[in-house]
């Protein structure tokens, strides 16, 4: 105890700290944009971080504060405790929304107010039961999402002695000690380290009792050590710094520690270091520092403070851009990614992400509307899609079907749906996409018992692939190559949106549930919201069966002769209908709504608005409304009688259909229908009565 009252030789110096550095782990930075863009938006209040650092382990490298991916507070890894390389201590990160806020920051008093806390703990005690709370610090940032990169200042706030200490005396720890105190010395501060529950404790007492044995403990035990019988007394702690002629950064505010709380005059100071894990008395110093009390303690004001971290010397920021060292494909993700989460800041705070990310799309047609649908699926975020088509990519192609390029014509051609599967990879190669050349069997189209097999083999395929995707767009060139993938998603309750364009008109519908799911799912949705009858498919207004419109047609009725904006407006508004339906909380049993629906529709329940069932434009007239059509008893593609003899008679079914044109309005009640109609007559009274006759 003696060593501490002892009055300071007058050959004294100002004690002079290294500076502690800072380091940030690349995996802080993907952690923190993860955050930012899906939780903390445009939310600029401070977050709580903890940094790490460990006592110099070599003679001539420095520690450093490191930020790591698990110094987020909503870090799927808790916060280490009890590893001895990280020593956690408290941080405050402040990050701003844009650079020229970040460069506004008062940072002269966001470190005054950080220095305050400090101080605060030091008087209240908070800083004995919690000694971490002396090396808190804080850190200013500007994130630049769209760019990857970051600009970021640390601080380490100093609370400044007036006047400052002085350095009475600096040495090797192993020239301090006696060989017994120091080999006692290092047996007690490496038992403190193999211990769990001291190891990452970074201040502590060192008491050296008159038989050279040493004892550590905590700053809150300093009462208890009061009564031992010690030779010597040094308040140590982890020093991150290797120099043998400087203390680190730390001991400023323990020295503001033990000014306040114990009024010392005179002060033995441990920076402990060590090598290869063990404690190194030849690397650790000792010294003696003078301090100044203050006349008055009941006075004691808070001390200035200092701390922000010189870049290369200079007071200014650091910045780092982790694009070129990010995977291009993880990079592309995340930039793609960007924009759908944005949406989320303002806009669309509820949209389901997870969602769209999900979905497994199948595009029946890979031409003009293929293309556009695709394409803007993927502006959705929707990573799977297969295309099904059986042409290939002709010269004519390319100026109006967005996915090819003139190397896909040269020659024969490419397959459209392989043509289209690598232009999506090429455009986003984390796309998970897969195209399948085969052509869709057709009704009124017969064929021969030698292509039966094949005919068959392609409709199991059809409904194979169907089955395992969540939804399905019908974009093919003619109404009957429409009708089997029609009755495979009724009987299967998959959600299907068609779109269809005319020269210069165009209908992007939804298709209602299939027949037989209601009695099975929607005894358990509330009814006044879903409607009591199911929204029709593309067929539901038909009165005549799906029939061969392909034969005996001139060129302009071969090709897709449409204006070429339609088919831009037509997918887009398919996708919108899409991820309407995704949002949707009862999905493909949404009720059908108009533009005239009260309170905008499913506003109440869909971020979206509103979900129409049909939509139908016309470029002409620049004209676009919305309608509501139920489903029919009589379709011939998603009735409870097509769908059940469906399931009942299978190919023998799939093969009538295809060979005999009427089988369908049979079976549907049409035939009947039209013969009621043709031989409905209406009868014209005639009374006679010439005069009375009107000239029109």
């Amino acid at each position: 105890m003696d060593d501490n009252r002892e009055s300071p030789s007058s050959r004294t110096t100002i004690l002079q700290f290294a500076p502690l550095n800072s380091s940030v782990d690349e995996g802080f930075w993907h952690s923190f944009s993860s955050l930012k863009l899906d939780k903390l938006g445009i939310d600029d209040s401070p977050i709580p971080i903890t940094g790490f650092y460990a006592p110099c382990s070599h003679p001539q490298v420095s520690n450093h504060l490191t930020l790591l991916s698990e110094s987020l507070p909503c870090s799927d890894e808790s916060t280490s405790h009890g590893n001895r390389n990280r020593c956690p201590v408290p941080g405050t990160l402040y990050n701003t929304n844009t650079v020229e806020s970040f460069s506004k920051l008062d940072k002269q008093s966001l470190l005054k107010a950080e220095a305050n806390k400090t101080w605060e703990d030091i008087q209240s005690g908070k800083a004995l039961e919690d000694c971490s709370l002396l090396a808190r610090f804080l850190v200013i940032s500007f994130a630049d999402l769209k760019k990857w990169s970051f600009r970021y200042w640390f601080a380490f706030p100093a609370l400044v002695l007036d006047p400052p200490a002085s350095l009475v005396e600096l040495k090797p720890a192993s020239e301090h000690f006696t060989s017994e105190e120091a080999e006692s010395v290092s047996a007690a501060c490496n038992e403190w380290r193999d211990s769990s529950l001291t190891t990452d404790v970074p201040f502590f007492l060192v008491s050296v009792s008159s038989d050279s044995k040493a004892t550590i403990r905590h700053l809150k035990d300093w009462e208890a050590c009061q009564g031992d019988d010690h030779h010597k007394l040094l308040f140590g702690f982890y020093d991150p710094c290797h120099l043998s002629s400087n203390p680190g950064w730390p001991l400023r505010n323990y020295l503001a520690l033990i000014r306040s709380k114990w009024n010392f005059e005179s002060v033995w100071f441990f920076c402990y270091r060590e090598s290869r894990g063990f404690a190194d008395m030849s690397l650790s110093l000792v010294g003696q520092a003078s301090l100044t009390l203050p006349s008055d303690s009941s006075d004691e004001t808070v001390p200035n403070s200092v701390g922000w971290e010189l870049n290369k010397g200079k007071r200014a920021p650091r910045s780092i851009s982790l694009a070129n060292s990010m995977d291009p494909t993880r990079l592309a993700v995340s930039a793609c990614d960007l924009n759908l989460k944005l949406m989320r800041w303002r806009a669309l705070p509820s949209l389901d992400l997870n969602v769209l990310s999900s979905v497994k799309c199948l595009l029946l047609g890979a031409g003009t509307l293929g293309c556009q649908v695709a394409r803007t699926l993927m502006g959705w975020g929707i990573r799977n899609i297969t295309f099904v088509d059986y042409g290939k990519v002709a010269m004519s192609n390319p100026v109006r079907q967005s996915l090819y390029t003139f190397e896909d014509c040269v020659g024969r051609g490419e397959f459209k749906a392989v043509a289209a599967v690598k232009s999506l990879k090429q455009i986003f190669p984390a796309m998970e996409s897969s195209g399948v050349v085969m052509a869709i069997p057709m009704p009124g189209h017969p064929i021969s018992s030698q292509e039966e097999e094949s005919v068959l083999g392609d409709c199991q395929r059809l409904r194979e692939l169907i089955e395992s995707h969540d939804a399905v767009f019908l974009l093919t060139d003619t109404r009957e190559s429409r009708w089997l993938p029609s009755l495979l998603c009724a009987n299967a309750n998959k959600i299907a949106i068609n779109a269809a364009l005319g020269f210069d008109s165009y209908m992007v519908m939804r298709h209602g549930a299939g027949p037989t799911s209601l009695t099975d799912e929607m005894q358990n949705l509330d009814l006044n919201k879903t409607g009591r009858q199911r929204l029709g498919c593309y067929f539901c207004n038909d009165v005549v069966a799906p029939q061969d419109s392909m034969t005996d047609r001139t060129l302009d009725q071969q090709c897709t002769v449409t204006r070429p904006g339609l088919a831009p407006i037509a997918g887009a508004l398919a996708v919108e209908l899409l991820v309407g339906v995704l949002q949707h909380p009862l999905g493909i049993y949404a009720k059908g709504d108009n533009s005239s629906s009260s309170n905008g529709g499913n506003t109440d329940e869909s971020p979206l608005g509103i979900l129409p069932h049909q939509i139908r434009g016309s470029v002409s007239q620049f004209s676009q409304i919305t309608l509501l059509g139920q489903a029919s008893n009589s379709c011939t593609a998603c009735s409870e009688t097509v769908v059940s003899e469906y399931r009942e008679k299978g190919n023998s079914f799939i093969l009538e259909a295809i060979n005999h044109p009427t089988y369908l309005e049979d079976l549907t009640g049409l035939t009947e229908l039209k013969k009621a109609a043709n031989s409905f007559s209406l009868d014209w009274e005639d009374d006679g009565d010439d005069d009375e006759a009107v000239d029109m």
